[in-house]
């Protein structure tokens, strides 16, 4: 996911953005604790995504 599509979802998007990713880095969590995760680079790149839309969440409440 890239920061300026981030940037364009508006504040309720963005929670419920995090909500799933963090959903998302458990469940990864999950499979590779159980040695089903094809691909544990996936869960580096769903934290850089939660720390992305953490940022832009900052931002826009600085801007206000």
């Amino acid at each position: 996911m890239k920061a300026n599509e981030i940037r364009g979802m508006s504040a309720a998007e963005l929670e419920t953005k995090l909500m799933q990713l963090k959903k998302d880095l458990f469940n990864l969590r999950m499979q590779h604790a159980t040695n089903h995760l094809d691909n544990p680079t996936k869960i580096a790149a769903t934290r850089r995504d939660i720390a992305r839309v953490k940022t832009v969440i900052r931002q826009k409440q600085l801007e206000q």
